[in-house]
């Protein structure tokens, strides 16, 4: 049976009762109504995800989706294709930026080999999880980016690590990435899935100059005419002009819906696969939680493609993973108060009410 098959007859939404006894301990806090803003709907997002409004978010875990990408061939990022294989060992000895944050936050890092080219040491400190689907995927602006099956496969992938990490104990998962040329793949993929022009959602990835950016916006027009991807159609839009990172980081997004675990997107290359895992599975949207408003262009039209709140907007776009776990932090200062606030009841002060 195909995963499109499999996923036709589940429905999923969050439990309406946790949502009710959430949204009413929130009312009895001693603090103004609603003003911890995004924070408060996220803990009561977060309870009703996991059906019980004593939420639990203490075990915390990235998973980081990397792969190369075929279209690098066609000049559209400034560094070659081994500097993921390099920054993915990176990751294994805990030497990045998105490491020293998942450190600070108490998340524990998974970093996940589902395409690198190259291959990959692992250097110990986060166990490197060896999933390779195939080593990179095609040039896009010239053939599909990879079969059917191999997107599938990919999905399948994200979808079983969130089963292991549940068995495991973690109660949330934030998403990361690396993939040189993969905001080229995003960029593609939003722009096939809302078909808005490739000009709306394509940004300079990791610092394009003018010429670049252009030959980047032509590239992803030239390969969406190519392969006229299916926009109501996740699958058929990620073989053809996505990549490995974005179908694995699709399954994480589904898989977290399908265990009843919250998954927190990160930046516009996580967007953009939560964007494809939407189509492929709708009822996921519901099991996500939005971290920070990207710097790319495209990240207003993929936040508002699945309906998604930020709570930081500080231009962020490194990637890897550090936006959303930059949000780690603030879920526990609001899990904090939600469980331990005292209410007005308490304090013996009359509660606000709605006007």
């Amino acid at each position: 049976m195909t995963l499109t098959e499999e996923l036709k007859h589940l429905h999923i939404t969050p439990d309406p009762g946790a949502i009710a006894r959430a949204q009413d301990r929130w009312s009895h806090v001693a603090k103004p109504l609603g003003s911890l803003g995004v924070l408060e709907r996220n803990i009561v997002r977060i309870a009703g995800i996991q059906a019980d409004p004593l939420i639990d978010i203490e075990k915390k875990a990235l998973v980081i989706m990397c792969a190369d990408n075929g279209v690098v061939a066609e000049g559209v990022t400034q560094t070659g294709q081994e500097v993921t294989a390099v920054v993915t060992e990176n990751f294994t000895k805990g030497d990045s930026c998105v490491c020293l944050m998942a450190r600070r936050a108490g998340t524990d890092v998974f970093p996940v080999d589902i395409g690198v080219a190259g291959e990959v040491r692992d250097l110990g400190v986060h166990p490197l999880i060896r999933r390779k689907i195939r080593p990179g995927t095609e040039n896009m602006a010239k053939c599909p980016a990879m079969t059917r099956q191999e997107a599938e496969a990919a999905v399948r992938v994200g979808m079983e690590l969130v089963g292991e990490l549940k068995s495991k104990g973690y109660k949330i998962i934030a998403t990361g990435e690396m993939g040189i040329g993969n905001t080229t793949t995003s960029s593609a993929v939003l722009a096939a899935l809302t078909g808005c022009p490739a000009a709306e959602v394509t940004g300079r990835g990791a610092g394009l100059n003018d010429e670049g950016l252009e030959r980047k916006i032509r590239v992803i027009d030239r390969a969406i005419a190519l392969h006229r991807p299916d926009p109501m159609d996740g699958l058929d839009v990620l073989s053809k002009v996505g990549g490995l990172d974005l179908a694995g980081l699709a399954g994480v997004f589904i898989g977290g819906a399908v265990c009843g675990v919250p998954v927190v997107v990160d930046g516009f290359i996580s967007a953009a696969a939560a964007c494809a895992a939407a189509v492929i599975f709708p009822d996921c949207r519901a099991y996500m939680l939005g971290s920070h408003r990207s710097g790319e262009p495209g990240m207003e039209r993929a936040l508002a493609f699945l309906g998604l709140e930020t709570v930081i907007d500080g231009g962020l776009c490194l990637g890897e993973g550090t936006g959303a776990v930059a949000l780690l932090p603030l879920l526990d200062m609001a899990a904090d108060i939600y469980r331990e606030m005292s209410t007005f009841a308490q304090i013996e002060i009359e509660e606000y009410k709605p006007l």
